[in-house]
């Protein structure tokens, strides 16, 4: 008999991080790549472990603004995605495309959990 699988967002942000370091090394080895490999390892790595400090959070409102800041490494990823594919420096496009999609997906869970954090902190 199969178990369920448990939904686990922070592994699922740290699978995000492996794929995103996989892409950097993916990445040609000028000065255009150097750059974006640079910035997007930042930004793109950086929501796991701000999403683990979230878990950790002090206060309702502490845990809100983590949750922003792993948002708004997302979002930044979510830029040099579309610089990635836009300027074709891996090709073929494709193979950047679902991390686009994951991308996409995690900013929303964020951007849903965040609006209910706000919702249950104005409740209390």
């Amino acid at each position: 008999m199969m178990k369920e699988k448990k939904f686990d967002l922070q592994d699922r942000f740290i699978d995000y991080a492996v794929r995103i370091i996989k892409l950097s090394e993916a990445l040609p080895n000028t000065k255009t790549g150097n750059h974006i490999r640079s910035q997007i390892l930042r930004s793109g790595t950086s929501p796991a472990p701000n999403y683990g400090e979230a878990q950790s959070a002090e206060s309702k409102a502490d845990f809100i603004h983590k949750l922003k800041i792993s948002l708004k490494e997302l979002r930044e990823t979510e830029v040099w995605l579309k610089i990635i594919i836009k300027s074709e420096l891996i090709k073929p496009k494709l193979n950047v495309i679902p991390l686009l999609t994951e991308t996409d997906e995690l900013i929303s869970i964020l951007f849903s959990s965040i609006e209910t954090a706000k919702k249950n902190e104005k409740n209390d």
